[in-house]
């Protein structure tokens, strides 16, 4: 019996508290004090408990990409753990990385509640969060204190940090904002991603044309001087002519991979007409829209940037992801990992490990040694 799907989901569907953002507040108190408390003989049990139940460990879903060994390709999505109170301890629900974030140079609160909502009859989900967070240098010493703490081993997943602009900060000092930030995190993540694709952030989406995206990533690549890999995550609406120009400069400046992709703000094909919440009709309420409606734009755009460069590119694909057959598609589109958000929200804590026992079966039913094979067949 699935537990979240038939006990707990139920209920926090149910709107006894309507507001979805109160209900992500208290998962996330309840993973934070776990992960605080992991030392005590029985929330180590628990954990490990939750471990072995969440886990799949099979070495053909191993994979070693800018030298660092990937136990297996499911990540959870930024906007999920965005101020690294969990951190590590994503990896007792199965996931081999965690991508944390969006963090800004400068803290911010955000755009006003409610923020956060849930399309069920469309399995997706509308935020309009506005890069909540307590700021880098908060992450920074966090990070900091969870590695002197020991709560950092090799047993965790890989740690992404997904960088934002700050909202105060003007469109033309973006460069420097980010900057800032990647110079108080850079020794604490595994990778980084230059986010300039939320719809939530005024003015954001335009840093992903050419030369304003270029600026961002000179100065960060001056800093960095090839030591952290750094991605650039990109919106699903844009034209394909922007997409190949974001390519161009991805290649230029010798980025490793792209993000494909963030939330997007079309509106159609949705059977949700009104958004209980707010009672306004779904096309008037602002925010990216992700989910099962992203899932088909999102694996096009991974195959576009596969073949455009040739299967040199890394790709992490995100977007609508529900079962191993979504993983499937987006892997053999070129996508090398994949990482969720929306998904957990539906399908509960276990969904990890029954994607990945999917993709287990997958390899074994097309003759596939190990999930690289898998990349960019179809």
């Amino acid at each position: 019996m699935n537990i979240y799907k038939t006990l707990l989901r139920p209920l926090i569907f149910s709107g006894v508290q309507p507001d979805p953002e109160w209900w992500h507040h208290q998962t996330m108190q309840v993973m934070e004090w776990l992960n605080q408390n992991r030392d005590r003989a029985t929330i180590s049990t628990i954990l490990s408990q939750l471990n072995r139940s969440s886990t799949v460990v099979d070495t053909r879903l191993e994979q070693t990409l800018w030298n660092i060994k990937f136990p297996n390709p499911i990540g959870l999505a930024a906007g999920f753990d965005k101020n690294g109170t969990v951190g590590g301890s994503w990896s007792n629900l199965g996931f081999g990385f965690a991508e944390l974030g969006t963090v800004t140079f400068h803290a911010q609160p955000g755009n006003p509640r409610p923020r956060m909502f849930r399309l069920p009859q469309d399995l997706a989900a509308i935020n309009r969060m506005g890069f909540n967070n307590n700021g880098a240098e908060s992450l920074a010493n966090r990070l900091t204190a969870d590695k002197d703490k020991g709560q950092v081993t090799s047993e965790n997943p890989i740690i992404g940090i997904n960088l934002g602009k700050s909202k105060i900060t003007p469109l033309e000092e973006a460069p420097g904002d980010y900057l800032g930030s990647f110079r108080l995190l850079k020794e604490l993540g595994d990778y980084f991603v230059v986010n300039v694709s939320s719809p939530n952030t005024p003015g954001l989406r335009s840093l992903q044309e050419g030369k304003q995206l270029a600026e961002i990533l000179d100065a960060l690549q001056q800093e960095n001087q090839g030591v952290k890999p750094i991605l650039v995550k990109i919106a699903p609406d844009l034209e394909w002519e922007a997409i190949s120009e974001a390519i161009t400069v991805a290649q230029t400046y010798q980025l490793a991979g792209m993000i494909a992709t963030n939330t997007t703000i079309r509106r159609d094909g949705l059977k949700t007409q009104t958004i209980n919440l707010t009672g306004n009709p779904v096309t008037e309420e602002a925010g990216g829209l992700s989910g099962a409606p992203l899932r088909g734009r999102s694996t096009e755009i991974i195959r576009y940037i596969h073949q455009q460069t040739q299967g040199q590119m890394l790709i992490i694909g995100t977007g609508g992801i529900f079962t191993a057959e979504d993983a499937w598609e987006k892997i053999t589109a070129g996508a090398c990992l994949l990482e969720i958000y929306t998904g957990l929200i539906y399908e509960g804590p276990w969904m990890v490990r029954r994607i990945l026992a999917g993709l287990v079966q997958k390899l074994e039913e097309n003759g596939l040694a190990n999930i690289a094979e898998a990349v960019g067949k179809s």
